[in-house]
């Protein structure tokens, strides 16, 4: 098998990519290994985003799944005041997502390695963070700043989950008043629009005038399908036609019959089963 390729020179030490700049962490001070950062300035063509000001933003690689913003923050904070640091899956074009509206049902967890933006408050902390690259090993994890891994995460995480039920039916219960908040401005809104026509002059039609619409349910379905045919036998002339006379002649033949036959069936069969008891 081909030797993957990594890389490290010829003396050991780790290459950074091209443009970028390789700072070395290490999880705790007794780890000996570092993990190297690879940042550099972000820098981009189209237009800049707020949040991420040029010559303040400093763009970095490969950062752990253990290593949070929080760590993030405190590890650069030597450099210059940090103003934000945002961690993503991969490089985007700085527009946020959408805040989660319940913190209940937000179970989206970004897996494996990282990209992380952090915003300094000075330009001065861009130079400043590339320069860590001769200093000794930044440590993630210490006595003052702990940072959770293996069983210990998993039952925070797991501890974190549970759901309080009272704060869940508190959210619940805020989250019915304001959807039935809106309802009831959307149901005035309507009726105040009911009956007048816009600017072509088309009138809008809802279901909420003096005849609503039918919801469509198969119910309902079978109801308007019953009226109808009652609808249509009421106005069916019966026995109008010579034809419609012969038809009911004979269908009445045929009901008789088919009754004889079965009254014979019945009187063999209580005849078979009639039996003599004299006791």
């Amino acid at each position: 098998m081909a030797s993957s390729k990594r890389k490290r020179g010829d003396g050991g030490a780790y290459v950074a990519p091209a443009g970028y700049t390789a700072v070395p962490v290490t999880f705790s001070k007794k780890h000996q290994s570092p993990h190297y950062l690879c940042v550099k300035e972000h820098k981009v063509r189209e237009d800049t985003d707020p949040s991420r000001p040029p010559n303040r933003t400093l763009f970095i690689l490969n950062v752990p799944p253990y290593c949070t913003e929080e760590c993030l923050s405190r590890l650069f904070s030597g450099c210059c005041s940090v103003q934000s640091v945002e961690i993503c899956e991969k490089p985007g074009l700085g527009e946020k997502p959408e805040a989660p509206k319940s913190k209940f049902f937000n179970t989206k967890t970004t897996l494996g390695f990282k990209v992380a933006y952090v915003v300094f408050k000075s330009p001065v902390g861009i130079k400043a963070a590339q320069s860590l690259s001769t200093q000794g090993p930044l440590v993630i994890s210490s006595v003052s700043h702990p940072v959770q891994t293996g069983i210990h995460k998993w039952i925070a995480g797991y501890a974190a989950s549970i759901v309080d039920p009272a704060e869940l039916k508190k959210e619940v219960d805020a989250f019915m008043q304001s959807y039935d908040q809106k309802v009831a401005e959307e149901d005035a809104k309507a009726e105040d629009e009911d009956g007048i026509p816009d600017e072509d002059g088309w009138v809008k039609v809802t279901r909420k005038g003096r005849r609503p619409g039918l919801p469509r349910t198969e119910a309902a379905n079978l109801r308007a399908l019953e009226r109808e045919k009652r609808k249509r036998a009421r106005k069916e002339l019966l026995n109008f036609y010579a034809w419609q006379h012969r038809e009911t002649k004979r269908e009445h033949i045929a009901q008789l019959r088919k009754k004889f036959e079965e009254d014979k069936q019945k009187i063999a069969l209580m005849r078979a089963q009639r039996k003599f008891r004299p006791y």
